[in-house]
């Protein structure tokens, strides 16, 4: 059997049309001959005219035959040529499609087939550049977070390494404020290190979750709780939401994600300032929302805000921030539970507001 996808499209057609030949000759061979008979007619008890009725029918059979014979070949051949070209118009776009994804499996992710084809080949065609962009775009992350961990890690690292070649070199004291301050950084990695863990897990869906009807007021209620300490010490009007609204989540990653919320409301809200808490029913979700009165943000940072160690204020330093992937984590979290994350802002100056919508329990 031959091997190539051509050769077997070639030898099935060639196959099809073999029998179907060969059904027609079988036929004309078994049937002409009484057909012939029945429209010569000869008159009975005539010797001469049954003579030549015989020979007329041998004659007959023998042409038939040398037609057949002919038709034969001259069928075969022009099967042949059709079956070559409708073999190859067939396996074309087939064979582009394996070439290419060869090419992909070689790491050329920017890969892609034309898609011009007619009905089922079209669609894989389609299917196939949509799952290439999936892989293209997924290779561009795992780049971008190499490189955004390594340059991230690399200033606590420089500030261990330096402090560490002192205390060492004898440059440096071993002061409580010294042993503080490289806990600090290794408390600082060991963050990140978990921030990145979890965030890798609720991407993949490898997150253990434990979803139930959850009165997402109460826990908005439950976690501002534990911020109105500093919201109070910065005269910060804190606004937590009263009744209840059931969403179906997991409790525990919805309280991850307010607490998030809020830390970065506070962090970036000026003293003396609002931050209010909402929750309400829109449709068939449940949407919280946290609003604050700080610096905002500008269009094009609404959706870059949820990407990793993406920076709103560039200067701002890792160890007065956080992780810088906490809204990462929010969004995959959110997308876990069958909800959205996102943030609108009416400009730069006049605050934002983070929002989290889920199914309404």
């Amino acid at each position: 059997m031959p091997r190539s996808l051509r050769a077997r499209l070639l030898v099935a057609f060639l196959v099809v049309g073999a029998a179907a030949l060969a059904t027609v000759g079988v036929a004309v061979l078994l049937t002409g001959p009484a057909y012939f008979a029945d429209a010569m007619g000869h008159m009975p008890g005539d010797p001469m005219g049954e003579a030549m009725a015989t020979a007329t029918q041998v004659a007959f059979t023998d042409a038939m035959r040398r037609a057949l014979i002919a038709a034969t070949l001259i069928a075969v051949a022009t099967a042949t040529v059709v079956s070559l070209l409708v073999a190859a118009r067939l396996a074309r776009p087939i064979i582009a499609l394996a070439r290419a994804a060869h090419r992909i499996a070689g790491g050329d992710y920017a890969e892609r087939v034309p898609v011009g084809e007619p009905a089922e080949l079209g669609e894989l065609a389609i299917s196939f550049n949509e799952m290439a962009v999936s892989l293209e775009d997924t290779e561009r992350r795992r780049l971008q977070l190499v490189g955004d961990v390594a340059h991230e890690l690399r200033t606590p690292l420089t500030t261990l390494d330096g402090y560490l070649e002192g205390l060492e070199d004898g440059v440096v004291a071993p002061s409580p404020e010294t042993w503080r301050l490289l806990r600090t950084e290794t408390a600082r990695l060991t963050r990140m290190v978990n921030d990145l863990a979890e965030l890798w897990r609720a991407e993949a869906r490898q997150l253990p979750l434990h979803i139930d009807a959850v009165d997402i007021a109460a826990v908005a209620r439950e976690v501002g709780e534990g911020f109105a300490g500093e919201a109070r010490s910065r005269s910060i009007a804190l606004e937590l939401p009263a009744g209840a609204l059931v969403a179906t989540a997991d409790r525990d990653r919805v309280a991850q994600i307010v607490s998030n919320y809020l830390s970065n409301a506070l962090r970036h809200a000026p003293d003396g300032s609002r931050i209010r808490v909402s929750v309400a029913r829109h449709g068939e979700q449940v949407r919280l929302s946290v609003a604050d009165e700080g610096p905002g943000l500008a269009a094009d940072q609404l959706e870059a805000v949820f990407e990793r160690f993406y920076r709103v204020d560039p200067a701002r330093s890792r160890a007065v921030g956080g992780s810088g992937i906490g809204l990462a984590i929010v969004r995959a979290l959110a997308e876990a539970m069958a909800g959205q994350a996102w943030a609108e802002s009416p400009g730069t100056g006049l605050g934002a507001t983070f929002y989290l919508e889920l199914p309404a329990g």
